[in-house]
């Protein structure tokens, strides 16, 4: 049930508006001018604010402006018999829903009520999916190794440097990339990912710079790649070490220039973006080789993050479990397992070539497998893990 606060120095205001609320089933509470307005706001949760603008004490301007300063997440419809564009148009910038005159027409407030609730409703939606989201690419761990990615990443993500993110497979590369990313002042704009090892030699450039309709056999209209999808926020290329030659050149030219060619096409066209590349191969050899320019490993490189094995961090293990064992719990709608210290130290033994993918996925087999709390003895019989 929704819940209300009406504030307005008129009682008889107060009442009739409690009156048609609570027979629409709202839950009402009251408050008899601004400053009262201010405690409950502060103190209790509301949905939604009905105040009046003109009233002793503190007017309902001066209790928006303070509501909004606090942080203070209720929807605000201001009430005046006063009404004027002005003040409207002003209540509206300050951060309310809407500005209703007195006497309020019935259905008009209604209406009004129900769509500030509903924008309050997806509000809250919105925080909780962030906090999801938050919660899944977190980067979980307390090891030296692990906190000085993270330090790495708050001094980094602000600025506009490029960044190679390091480290085998598995080790949560493109979780560094969305910190550099959401941590920088493109995170309103989009992070746009390419995998460079999942798509074919022939068909990169065409990811990556888009097309023109007829430029080879399969176009059969015009493509906008990756570079322009990311205009304005961050690109991320990850395992660039299986980017074909051409590409790379190409990618260095859009680095120099700031525009790129779609295939077929004789335009340039600028781009914004910033580049955040990884890999799990060793450039130096690769460029030792001729497979991969220096030049663009240089352009690349300007700070270089390299993300630890699991191995090298197994004091996170703890951790880590935990986090997993949660998850696993609410992906599957059951009770959180717990695990022995006994069956933690048996994981901590273990050499982990897969990293944190591995760890994740064998957690999740002993969740399904394993007992209530999960021992030592399920963790041997239930992993490739030996005694």
């Amino acid at each position: 049930m929704a819940k209300i606060l009406v504030v307005d120095d008129e009682q008889s205001i107060r009442h009739t508006l409690r009156d048609i609320l609570e027979y629409e089933k709202y839950e009402v509470d009251e408050a008899k001018d601004g400053e009262e307005g201010l405690k409950k706001v502060t103190s209790e949760h509301y949905d939604l604010v009905l105040c009046d603008i003109k009233m002793p004490k503190m007017d309902g301007m001066e209790l928006l402006e303070r509501a909004m300063e606090a942080g203070i997440e209720s929807q605000f419809i201001m009430i005046s018999a006063h009404a004027t564009i002005e003040t409207a148009v002003d209540a509206t910038k300050k951060g309310a829903f809407d500005f209703i005159e007195k006497p309020p027409d019935l259905n008009r407030l209604l209406l009004t009520v129900r769509n500030a609730l509903d924008k309050s409703t997806l509000v809250n939606e919105t925080k909780t999916l962030r906090k999801k989201v938050a919660r899944k690419y977190d980067m979980v761990g307390e090891s030296e190794a692990i906190l000085q990615v993270k330090e790495a990443i708050e001094k980094v993500a602000p600025t506009e440097a490029r960044v190679l993110i390091t480290g085998p497979n598995g080790t949560g590369k493109e979780l560094v990339a969305r910190w550099l990313h959401e941590k920088s002042a493109r995170s309103g704009s989009p992070l746009i990912e390419v995998n460079c090892a999942a798509i074919p030699a022939e068909l990169i450039e065409s990811e990556l710079f888009g097309h023109e309709k007829g430029s080879f056999t399969s176009a059969v209209k015009q493509r906008i790649g990756k570079f322009e999808q990311a205009n304005g926020g961050t690109l991320f290329l990850d395992e660039i070490g299986d980017m074909s030659l051409s590409a790379q050149a190409k990618v260095l030219r859009a680095l120099q220039e700031h525009k790129i060619t779609r295939v077929g096409g004789d335009k340039d066209i600028k781009v914004d973006v910033r580049i955040l590349a990884a890999t799990n191969k060793n450039l130096r050899e690769m460029i030792a080789e001729n497979q991969f320019r220096e030049d663009l490993y240089h352009r690349l490189s300007v700070i270089v993050i390299k993300v630890p094995a699991l191995k090298d961090r197994k004091e996170d293990i703890p951790l880590l479990v935990d986090r997993f064992l949660e998850d696993v719990a609410n992906e599957y709608g059951t009770a959180k397992k717990s695990m022995s210290a006994a069956g933690i130290r048996k994981l901590q033994e273990h050499s982990w070539s897969g990293n944190i993918r591995e760890l994740r996925n064998v957690v999740e087999r002993l969740v399904i497998m394993g007992a209530q709390e999960i021992t030592e003895e399920d963790v041997v019989k239930y992993t490739e893990i030996s005694q």
